[in-house]
């Protein structure tokens, strides 16, 4: 049985919007495991805090992969959702995430273009340096922000997104994300997680119209430690 959604999960929330910070190996929406997603567990939150017997309005704004932590934002009004969805499809959320791999990235920073094409039965995405049928143009940003115990940490900002984006392109550059064997790395983890964390989301509120910053802190592994002081 996962764990509920609890008060120190929460990153953000008002009448329109809540945001949780994501742990890894939790499903954001049904699949086909049958485990308990987190826009249930975040339902029932809100349903056991403002006593809605009848249950609450949820809306899935973005999604994360399973083995990814960090900050995921759910709309909480038809309204609210609606023009997440706008803003998320015209690109008007900056996305910051962070990224540890055991190889240095060449060129330190830069941004990526590939054609990502999702094969939906083994789950797994290839990247095409130009466009074939039925691809996506997928781009990215990204930045080496230092180094410790030889380890690398990187700093994307997603362009576009889409499925397993910053995972296969950084692929790309020789820098599979530690602990993601779908995608190179040499092990997996036994956590059911990989070093992927979505740090940061910054909009202008859809409804209130003023700047939003969600920031999630990390996971407290033991890992991740080792970065925080790269992050500031």
């Amino acid at each position: 049985m996962s764990e509920p959604i609890t008060d120190y999960d929460i990153l953000y929330e008002d009448n329109h919007l809540i945001a949780v910070n994501k742990r890894a190996g939790d499903i954001v929406q049904v699949d086909e495991t049958g485990d308990e997603p987190l826009d249930e567990k975040v339902k029932k939150y809100i349903a056991e805090k403002y006593n809605k017997p009848n249950g609450a309005f949820l809306g899935v704004v973005h999604r994360l992969d399973r083995p990814v932590s960090g900050v995921i934002l759910f709309a909480k009004t038809s309204k609210a959702l609606d023009r997440m969805n706008q803003l998320f499809k015209t690109r008007q959320i900056r996305k910051t995430y962070y990224a540890v791999v055991r190889n240095k990235p060449e060129p330190e920073y830069g941004d990526l273009v590939h054609w990502l094409v999702k094969n939906q039965q083994k789950n797994v995405t290839k990247a095409h340096g130009h466009e074939v049928p039925g691809s996506m143009r997928s781009e990215l940003h990204y930045r080496l922000a230092g180094e410790a115990n030889g380890y690398y940490l990187i700093e994307v900002n997603p362009i576009t997104g889409r499925p397993h984006q910053i995972r296969v392109q950084l692929s790309t550059l020789n820098c599979p994300i530690v602990g993601d064997n779908k995608y190179g790395y040499p092990r997996g983890s036994l956590r059911r997680s990989i070093s992927l964390h979505a740090r940061k989301l910054q909009f202008i509120h859809p409804v209130k119209n003023e700047p939003v910053e969600i920031k999630a802190p990390l996971p407290k592994d033991g890992f991740w430690d080792k970065f925080a002081h790269l992050m500031e």
